[in-house]
């Protein structure tokens, strides 16, 4: 399964991502600029921020409890399709994901 990163300069970068794990795990082991993943995944940081392509938005869901909270605490501005990488988990019907990463 694959997922696409858009930088902010436009540049996009595929990847394959493994059922079950998250989009930041991918991002961070392949050096993806402006995904951090400061706290490892354990939703404490909000440095792994993405906004959901809107083609995906929907698929994906919206953000619940402390994921919605740390949102608030993104260095981007916070979309409607925000969500933290981190909580994005591949599944099949995710294959082609496309997320952007904002401008910092």
């Amino acid at each position: 399964m694959k997922a696409t990163w858009i930088l902010p300069d436009g540049r996009e970068i595929t990847h394959d991502v493994p059922e079950g794990t998250n989009l930041m795990q991918v991002a961070v082991a392949n050096g993806i600029r402006g995904i951090i993943g400061e706290c490892g995944g354990s939703l404490s940081c909000a440095t792994c921020h993405v906004v959901v392509d809107p083609a995906w938005a929907e698929r994906v869901g919206a953000p619940e409890g402390f994921e919605d909270d740390m949102l608030d605490m993104a260095d981007a501005s916070r979309q409607a399709s925000s969500r933290l990488s981190c909580q994005i988990r591949m599944r099949p019907d995710l294959d082609g994901i496309v997320v952007h990463v904002p401008e910092a």
